[in-house]
């Protein structure tokens, strides 16, 4: 018999529903939904300009952050060209990469979960087109530093896009965090990519956006599905940016929670490391293929990937109650300093 399931934490998906504010927002839309949207998001893409204090011309909206970054890819990918990206990591970028008829070139993650800078500029050459980095890093959650950003992007060839997606930047906390909208200057190979379906709640409505230098972005444009962006979307983001106190509230709850979730998994025995998205990344050697189990006998969908780790979306404080119960005394606790 199937096991109902309780809890969805594969996706890292909002634990909320949109604000009251927002679903109101959506209502009033849903009843112009006879009317076409904009031919292109002009108004949406000025709003978000003005949010993140850029002028319009440094922004492209797409469906989701995934739309933008295809969009990115079509623009400046030829035959023959590669895409480098660190692996694992989002699974949408070797499909993308397929799409527009690219080499996917994966360099594996060091063995703490980190994207591997140096391998990942040795293997840019001449065909390398787009170089992806993710950060905080999906699925093992880890940052990469101001520094050391800023390191890599010295050193990457202009003729290589550098596909920065920050689609957990909300989530983190750590002092060394990069600014990168203050890098879009001295980089115009820098795109920047951001979505509003995680720390805002909006993932079924589909609104991402890049930021980069205008020519960069023009480029992007031209690859833009006409009528691409829905009117009820449009509505829950500009409802969601004037709600930003109450959804950074929503945001912090969820980090206190992640740190919580970890805390008592290093007390069960698991060896955790300190992620910044808002998820958990369970690593072998842990018995994170037996973790999986447990965790789907109690009715709970988390994201395995069997014999290298186990990502665990931060839910709320049942769902995460009901992680540490299934994952109890699948690990002795570890007495050694962490």
């Amino acid at each position: 018999m199937d096991i109902p399931v309780l809890h969805r934490l594969a996706l890292n998906e909002s634990p909320y529903p949109p604000l009251p504010s927002v679903r109101e927002a959506m209502h009033r839309a849903v009843a112009q939904a006879h009317r076409y949207p904009q031919f292109c998001p002009d108004d949406l893409t000025e709003r978000i300009a003005a949010w993140c204090r850029v002028t319009p011309d440094r922004v492209a909206v797409g469906s989701g952050s995934v739309g933008v970054a295809l969009q990115l890819l079509r623009a400046v990918v030829g035959p023959g060209d590669s895409v480098a990206y660190a692996w694992r990591t989002f699974d949408a970028y070797p499909l993308l990469a397929a799409m527009v008829g690219a080499e996917p070139v994966p360099i594996p993650l060091s063995p703490a979960g980190h994207q591997n800078l140096d391998a990942l500029l040795a293997a840019l050459n001449q065909r390398t087109r787009v170089v992806v980095l993710c950060n905080p890093h999906n699925p093992t959650g880890t940052l990469v530093t101001a520094e050391a950003l800023s390191a890599f992007l010295r050193q990457v060839p202009r003729h290589v896009t550098v596909l920065l997606d920050e689609a957990y930047v909300e989530f983190a906390r750590h002092a060394d965090v990069p600014d990168a909208l203050a890098l879009l200057d001295a980089y115009p190979n820098l795109l920047v990519l951001r979505t509003f379906s995680k720390a805002y709640g909006l993932a079924a409505l589909r609104v991402g956006y890049g930021i980069g230098s205008p020519d960069l972005v023009e480029r992007i444009r031209r690859q833009q599905l006409p009528f691409g962006i829905n009117a009820v979307a449009t509505a829950a983001v500009e409802a969601s940016l004037r709600a930003e106190s109450e959804l950074r509230a929503r945001v912090d709850t969820v980090v206190a929670e992640r740190e919580r979730l970890r805390r008592e998994l290093l007390s069960l025995g698991w060896r955790v490391r300190r992620g910044h998205a808002n998820s958990v990344w369970l690593a072998a050697p842990d018995p994170i293929d037996e973790g999986a189990s447990a965790l789907t006998d109690a009715g709970i969908q988390a994201r395995h990937y069997p014999g290298e780790g186990l990502r665990l979306t931060v839910g709320n404080r049942n769902a995460n109650d009901t992680v540490l119960t299934a994952l109890a005394g699948l690990r002795a606790p570890q007495t050694a300093s962490r």
